[in-house]
């Protein structure tokens, strides 16, 4: 059966047992059929969201596809800061234009964006939302938020302006999927020492209950819970007061 047939029978051309005649058509090969041939403005209508629905879903392998070539690049993010005061005081960290410079090439060369977006800008709360977005336009977000941060005598534009860097950071290395290293660290070295820190550190940045889930998922060794706990309890507490403000 031809095209011009399909559309000009009293079928519903977008059933997907008459689409099936066409192996080879698109929604968009029967939406032009039907224009030619003087379909009425509701099968129109629904070729037009099949063709809309084809458009998404062919948007959204690419993407997967594209995020797949993202992640066997093996992407490194360095450390590249040292952390001067408060409780995880000596700990190191990258900075955020060391994340965007890790990732922006790797992304750019397989059709990956990344923006930003403060979704929230309350007085005492603000939530940043990082989105990687693929160039045929399907997209996946993730968000953060947290108080302002006011400790080391920043006045409040400061103190928002540092909250919005270090969502921002998160929230880009969240939705990548990648993690920080130190400069010396070959890449082979997934689940040690370092790895692990960062890990509870992220846990911490969550609250008491995630960092109890997380110490119960990983179970460390005991010297190295005496040595991080401290520094990391105190991170998680103050998430908590954060949370519940």
């Amino acid at each position: 059966m031809s095209a011009l047939e399909l559309i000009e029978r009293d079928d519903d051309p977008t059933k997907a047992s008459n689409v099936a005649t066409m192996p080879n058509a698109t929604p968009a090969d029967l939406l032009r059929i039907a224009v030619q041939s003087g379909a009425d403005m509701d099968r129109l209508e629904r070729l037009m969201t099949l063709q809309t629905q084809w458009e998404q879903r062919e948007a959204e392998k690419a993407y997967n596809k594209a995020f797949a070539a993202f992640k066997s690049d093996a992407v490194r993010i360095i450390k590249n800061k040292q952390v001067a005061i408060g409780p995880l005081a000596g700990k190191r960290y990258a900075e955020l234009f060391a994340v965007v410079n890790a990732v922006t090439p790797a992304l750019s060369a397989h059709g990956l964006s990344a923006s930003w977006k403060l979704t929230k800008d309350e007085r005492d709360w603000m939530e940043v939302t990082c989105t990687l977005k693929h160039e045929l336009g399907h997209c996946e977000s993730v968000s953060m938020g947290g108080p302002p941060d006011v400790g080391g005598a920043k006045n409040p534009i400061q103190a928002r302006a540092s909250t919005k860097s270090y969502l921002e950071r998160y929230t880009l290395k969240a939705i990548t999927g990648l993690a920080e290293q130190d400069e010396d660290d070959d890449g082979n070295g997934a689940g040690g020492s370092d790895d692990l820190l960062q890990g509870f550190q992220d846990a911490a940045m969550n609250g008491t209950a995630a960092l109890r889930k997380h110490y119960d998922d990983k179970a460390p060794d005991a010297d190295w819970w005496a040595k991080h706990s401290k520094a990391l309890k105190a991170a998680a507490a103050a998430a908590d007061k954060a949370g519940a403000r």
